[in-house]
């Protein structure tokens, strides 16, 4: 982990504090009782949400959001997830949120999998069921915790690239220019499925991301002995019908290839499956948990 070339997340110093203001007021003002602490990793702090009941035996669910995201962005699903017991919530170090702000330039993907299995260990003394969405779907292949034994993949990176259409990026590059709230809400939309309304905390975030961070490009896919190893546990996967990202076409037949199960297609999804459809996500959480 040292000696790598590292950059931040962040445009300066003045952006780093308005990304942090921003996540402990969403946190301070969620009425769900719920514990934050950091715990060290060689990746910096990493900034935790721990919520529901957990139980003896019984995995815990741990949520790693993906790119640009948080658990701050996350409490609608992180509320229903907390009802069928404990969830722990990880800001990805080196993403805009309360964890640490660097990350290397290349090679992000064995770094990112070794920062997991680290933070797991002060996580839980128990099973634990990974939940990761896109970019964190990446991350929970590439860990190898032993505590891990189950993962729930949502949209998932890491398997093949991300198609980027003409409509993606006409409304990604005024994004980038200038972010302002109509172009964000456009962003958005292209990102959830036609006529699911986009969450207004959602499209005040993206803005604030717009205007204080530097976005990073989606992971390619892992090597095949990743994917490989990765079968050893139970595995779900779910794309929603209308990813712009990956396409069902092109990621179940992957899905099938690379891990040796099936995907389910979710109508009413883009590639926003946590706002999209949470419940459809509780309820693969819940028949995985069950499982373990």
């Amino acid at each position: 982990m040292k000696g790598r070339a590292m950059a931040s997340v962040y445009r300066g110093a003045a952006g780093r504090a308005r990304v942090r203001a921003w996540c402990a007021a969403r946190l301070d003002a969620w009425e769900v009782t719920h514990q934050r602490r950091e715990v060290s990793t060689d990746a910096g702090p990493t900034h935790v949400v721990m919520a529901g009941q957990p139980r003896e035996g019984v995995p815990l669910l741990v949520l790693v959001p993906g790119t640009n995201m948080n658990a701050a962005v996350s409490l609608e699903t992180v509320t229903d997830l907390a009802q069928t017991g404990g969830v722990a919530v990880l800001d990805v170090p080196g993403q805009p949120g309360l964890s640490a702000e660097h990350r290397p330039r290349r090679a992000r993907l064995p770094w990112y999998g070794h920062w997991l299995t680290q933070a797991l260990e002060q996580v839980t003394s128990g099973p634990a069921i990974v939940v990761g969405h896109s970019l964190g779907a990446a991350i929970a292949l590439a860990a190898q915790s032993p505590h891990i034994t189950g993962r729930l993949l949502l949209s998932p990176g890491g398997l093949v690239r991300l198609a980027v259409p003409a409509p993606v990026l006409r409304a990604t590059l005024p994004w980038l220019l200038r972010p302002t709230v109509p172009r964000s809400r456009r962003l958005l939309g292209e990102m959830s499925a036609p006529s699911h309304p986009v969450p207004e905390h959602l499209v005040e975030w993206m803005t604030l991301v717009g205007e204080t961070c530097r976005s990073t490009l989606a992971p390619g896919p892992l090597p095949t002995d990743v994917t490989r190893r990765a079968r050893a546990v139970p595995c779900a996967v779910a794309v929603g019908a209308h990813d712009i990202f990956l396409p069902p076409v092109r990621l179940v037949p992957a899905v099938r290839c690379l891990l040796s199960t099936e995907a389910h297609v979710l109508d009413g999804a883009g590639h926003l499956l946590l706002d999209n459809v949470p419940h459809h996500v509780v309820e693969l959480a819940t028949r995985l948990r069950a499982q373990g």
